[in-house]
This record gives structure tokens, sequence and C-alpha cells, in this order.
């Protein structure tokens, strides 16, 4: 429970549950990307943490430029 004079914080880095349900994947595909390094993690101890801002960096870096408007998804 947050007492009144603390305020909720945003998390540094999500579990991995978290993290798959964040990025709309599932967990197994969320694995194969930390297996593959393809996706930002950290290690600590036997626990695989996915930092906030370097998960935003990376689908930033992945995310493909829209052209002329076509094709648009709504």
């Amino acid at each position: 429970m947050i007492a009144e004079n603390e305020t909720a914080k945003p998390a540094l880095a999500l579990r991995p549950r978290e993290a798959a349900k964040a990025l709309g994947v599932s967990e197994r595909t969320l694995w194969g990307w930390t297996h593959a390094g393809t996706v930002p993690y950290v290690r600590v101890g036997r626990t695989i943490l996915y930092p906030v801002d370097a998960l935003r960096d990376w689908l930033k870096q992945r995310s493909e430029p829209v052209k002329g408007g076509e094709n648009v998804p709504r």
C-alpha cells in the first residue's frame, strides 16, 4: 500500500510477463528474442529484467516510417 505522501513511481524495468504484455507478444516469443539477443535485457542473478527505456529505444529503432499515407492501419 502506498502512503498518502508517496507517489507511485514508474517501473525502471519489467519482468518477462509484464514486458511481453507491454510489447503485445507472447512470453514464448519474448523468450525467443531474449535467447537470440534481439531484445535488450539485464540479468540480475537468476532474474531477467527488461529495462523500460531500452525497450522503448529498441522499438523506436525498428519502427518503419509511414510512406505517403498509403496502406496506413486505422
